[in-house]
């Protein structure tokens, strides 16, 4: 297994996924920016705490770099994870165990993790579906390509 191609695979899915979000926001909600903020909010209290939640009175960059952070060391970890198991995969059956693995891990977010930080409820949707099967198949050839 090529251990930086799965940590660079998790990047470039966190970065698609928050496009698919972004892109679908714009297209399906009159929210934006205020859901992305939001939602920049909710990630940034799982390391700041639950003093960031509410809604603040403007851009906050110390909430956005934190939600940043967490957003992709999450994304490099389940870069991993997922490079794990499809290392030994040709890139037709990785992007299948991608998808799996995209609602797998929107499961563990919205369902288990919000057992721990419960505001994430909020973003159970089928815009964070989308986003996460994006993350899945986008981290599954990403690695299958870098480690051809």
């Amino acid at each position: 297994m090529k251990w930086s191609a799965a940590a660079y695979a998790g990047i470039a899915a966190g970065i698609a996924a928050t496009i698919v979000e972004v892109v679908l926001w714009l297209a399906f909600t009159d929210a934006f920016p205020e859901i992305f903020f939001r939602d920049a909010r909710f990630a940034a209290a799982i390391v700041m705490g639950r003093g960031v939640l509410p809604p603040a009175a403007g851009f906050d960059w110390r909430v956005l770099l934190a939600a940043t952070l967490v957003h992709f060391a999450l994304s490099v970890a389940y870069g991993l994870i997922l490079s794990r198991l499809i290392w030994r995969l040709g890139m037709s059956a990785s992007l299948l165990a991608g998808t799996a693995f995209g609602l797998f891990v929107f499961a563990l977010n919205m369902y288990g993790f919000t057992t721990v930080f419960p505001w994430f409820e909020a973003t159970r949707d089928l815009i964070t579906v989308a986003a996460h099967l994006a993350f899945g198949i986008v981290a599954a050839a990403v690695y299958r390509a870098l480690s051809a």
